[in-house]
């Protein structure tokens, strides 16, 4: 969205009677609720954000350029719109390189699955494309929106770096930051640029923060745009003001980047590119994302397989019958059931996957057959990660976020 539809979105929010206000999904950066307890309209949300779906043929032309399979995140439509992800594209298949851009607000101590989806998308591409990847830890903006203290907020950065880490990342590729102990010099002239050229009707416009929030909020997001721009990183990429950057994220994350868009031409650089994901529901049903506040909505990476095992049992919602003879008779309604929709983002088998689907819809396999298989994906996948995090040092995580060239981060 440009700064001008920006502002008009916010007048037209104004001509809104509280009601229909209250009856309007809600996706930002601090909270994800659909409509009236009902699913995310990702629709809607496209035409109100104005990005764009992902089409097939951009999928087909990843396996083309990277000469790989199109990761499952792909395949299945986790990460379903984009802004501008062609025009990436266009540039690599004319031999120009890219950089990529996500990151972390560190606001828990264990990440929940919905938290690792965007970095192991990450790493796929960053393997696929073999390009440099900068991950920012946002500490500053916990310590603005959440009851953190600053020590806190650092201490949990460092905490959640070592499972970013542990997704697989290349040293040589990755420079990974806090905001706390980086911003500054070129990365702070980008921020005051930015700043200079959004109003605060935009920002309100954008981000519908009000009279009573503190100017923190209203100062953070250059902080979140500046790493779009190469310039920020003078240590990586020096002399390439040019370099395209492609941010991976969950769609929530959206409105940053509109901003951010509408600002770079003006400071004279490319819009930064972006590729976007559904959000990952909580176990009790797709009326949102997971929650860190709430501990049974959420599988992490710290839960046991005797844990995992007794949340999707318990909490998992069913989309089959309250008896068995009416599951066989009229099977199970796939498009609520979370199981299914868990093992649509991590069972790597494209035919289980719809093998099961197919016999769990036709009511021929029961609600808890699907479940004992998601139990079995669920704890080899965190399983897995644990192993790797045991191995991340802190001698790791000071290496991963030392300021250092990476000068073979092209080749």
């Amino acid at each position: 969205m440009d700064s001008k539809a920006a502002e008009r979105g916010a007048s037209e929010n104004e001509k809104e009677t509280p009601q229909e206000q209250e009856q309007e999904q809600v996706v930002n950066p601090w909270e994800v609720a659909a409509k009236e307890g009902g699913k995310i309209d990702y629709d809607k949300l496209i035409d109100k954000f104005g990005c764009q779906r992902l089409d097939p043929s951009l999928i087909d032309r990843v396996e083309r350029l990277t000469s790989r399979r199109a990761h499952v995140f792909l395949r299945r439509g986790v990460f379903f719109a984009h802004r501008d992800f062609n025009d990436i594209l266009d540039a690599y298949e004319r031999g120009e390189k890219f950089y990529l851009y996500t990151g972390r607000g560190p606001s828990s101590e264990a990440l929940h699955l919905g938290h690792l989806i965007p970095f192991m998308f990450t790493q796929y591409l960053q393997e696929a494309f073999k390009v440099p990847l900068v991950i920012q830890l946002t500490d500053d903006e916990k310590f603005l929106w959440k009851n953190l203290t600053v020590e806190e907020s650092r201490r949990l950065a460092r905490e959640n770096a070592k499972d970013i880490i542990a997704c697989g990342f290349d040293i040589r590729r990755t420079f990974i930051f806090s905001d706390f102990d980086y911003v500054g010099g070129a990365f702070y002239r980008n921020m005051v640029e930015i700043s200079k050229r959004v109003t605060c009707n935009q920002v309100v416009g954008i981000f519908g923060f009000i009279g009573e929030d503190h100017i923190g909020k209203y100062s953070f997001p250059p902080v979140q745009a500046a790493p779009s721009f190469p310039s920020s990183f003078p240590h990586l990429f020096s002399g390439k003001d040019n370099l395209r950057c492609l941010i991976p994220c969950a769609i929530d994350q959206d409105p940053y980047f509109r901003m951010t868009r509408d600002v770079a031409p003006r400071i004279g650089y490319h819009k930064p590119a972006l590729i976007e994901s559904l959000f990952f529901p909580a176990l009790q049903g797709e009326t949102g994302k997971m929650s860190a506040s709430d501990p049974n909505s959420a599988i992490y990476v710290t839960d046991s397989e005797k844990v995992i095992k007794n949340k999707i049992n318990k909490y998992a919602f069913s989309g089959g019958q309250d008896s068995i003879e009416k599951h066989r008779q009229l099977g199970a309604n796939l498009e609520v059931d979370i199981p299914i929709k868990y093992l649509s983002f991590f069972l790597e088998d494209d035919a289980e996957l719809e093998h099961t689907k197919k016999e769990y819809g036709s009511g021929r396999m029961l609600t808890g057959e699907v479940k004992q298989r998601l139990i079995e994906v669920l704890t080899k996948l965190v399983e897995r990660h644990r192993r790797a995090r045991a191995a991340v040092t802190d001698e790791m995580v000071d290496a991963f976020m030392a300021v250092r060239p990476l000068p073979n981060m092209f080749n």
